[in-house]
């Protein structure tokens, strides 16, 4: 079953800046995906010189057992097992030429490698 919470909601909330906010929704408008049922999902996997690393992709709507987090018109899906890494994570947007796209600032990460790619908790 899946749980929805809200901003400001407890330690493992996942949220989204005004700024990642509006370019996933313009992404979204541009894959004909409805607001109203369609989100970001935010996931973790092995892989990355650190020894994980994020995944992102837009689904039209969530898995039966995942978290949604709603963020500045904005809905997170995150499923339970990536939610132990990335509890309490905001995600960024940032445009510009160097380091543009998504970021995710994660206050459980111990280390990151020089890339940023992948992390340690």
């Amino acid at each position: 079953m899946s749980t929805t919470a809200e901003t400001g909601e407890g330690d493992a909330v996942v949220t989204a800046t005004e700024a990642a906010a509006d370019q996933a929704r313009d992404l979204m408008a541009g894959e004909d995906m409805d607001p109203e049922e369609a989100g970001l999902r935010l996931y973790v996997q092995q892989g990355g010189c650190a020894g994980l690393s994020y995944g992102m992709r837009f689904e039209h709507e969530p898995e039966s057992e995942d978290a949604i987090f709603e963020s500045n018109g904005l809905r997170l899906f995150v499923d339970q097992s990536s939610l132990d890494y990335v509890g309490g994570s905001r995600l960024d947007f940032e445009g510009g030429l160097q380091g543009a796209g998504f970021h995710v600032q994660n206050p459980n990460v111990e280390s990151e490698c020089g890339c940023g790619e992948s992390f340690r908790t």
